[in-house]
């Protein structure tokens, strides 16, 4: 038996089923970052494992029962589980936020350099094509300043009760925004390099910006889920 094995025994274990089943039920409740929820979880763990061993040492009469104990002083997942939620949910926010602020101003730099390519192979973009990437340009820039601007407001301060509650609903929303924004550039792009007679560059970037409008698109989409669940 190896010790993933071993532990995984202990953990179902009669004396450690209290624990496991509110840990379960914890996580069932929770949305969020895997990586950051799968530690979160970890901690509780610890946490009432040691509540446990303290329990059993001050006269438990049963390992089961120190268990039991320490999962009863610790809380109910209705009590404890919002706490855990907000948390998540910055956690989520900044995710969000970081993919906007490093992939919006990439794939803006690939518009510029497609519509350049063009330009320089003798090929001209029509004008309603550059206003409408005018415009989704700007409106990808805006966002990714939002973006920037929600990872600085839920960095060292995450933690802290002046964060604003509603943030975490403006960062999936910008998101959201820009995900749109990027599923109508890529259409835009490859119009454009056809009409342009450069279709490969054009081709290339709009793929690459599905693939971020994708990416974004699903991060957006959970963060809205936090964002309601930590109300």
């Amino acid at each position: 038996m190896t010790a993933d094995d071993t532990g995984a025994a202990e953990h179902g274990a009669p004396e450690h089923r209290a624990v496991e089943d509110h840990l379960d039920a914890l996580a069932a409740a929770l949305h969020g970052p895997a990586r950051v929820k799968s530690r979160m979880l970890a901690e509780v763990r610890d946490g009432l494992a040691d509540a446990a061993d303290a329990h059993a040492a001050a006269g438990a009469p049963s390992r089961a029962a120190a268990a039991a104990r320490a999962v009863r002083d610790f809380g109910t997942v209705a009590e404890v589980g919002p706490a855990f939620q907000r948390e998540l949910t910055i956690a989520q926010a900044r995710q969000t936020a970081r993919v906007v602020a490093l992939i919006v101003p990439f794939l803006m730099a690939c518009w510029y350099l497609v519509g350049a390519t063009a330009e320089d192979a003798g090929g001209r973009l029509p004008a309603a094509l550059h206003v409408l990437a005018a415009n989704l340009g700007g409106l990808a820039a805006v966002a990714a300043l939002l973006a920037a601007g929600s990872l600085a407001a839920t960095g060292a301060f995450s933690r802290r009760p002046a964060t604003p509650r509603q943030l975490p609903l403006v960062v999936a929303w910008t998101g959201t925004t820009a995900a749109v924004a990027l599923a109508v550039s890529a259409l835009t792009l490859t119009a454009g390099a056809v009409l342009a007679q450069h279709w490969p560059a054009g081709a290339l970037a709009g793929a690459a910006t599905l693939v971020a409008h994708t990416r974004l698109a699903a991060s957006a989409r959970a963060c809205r889920h936090c964002a309601q669940l930590a109300r």
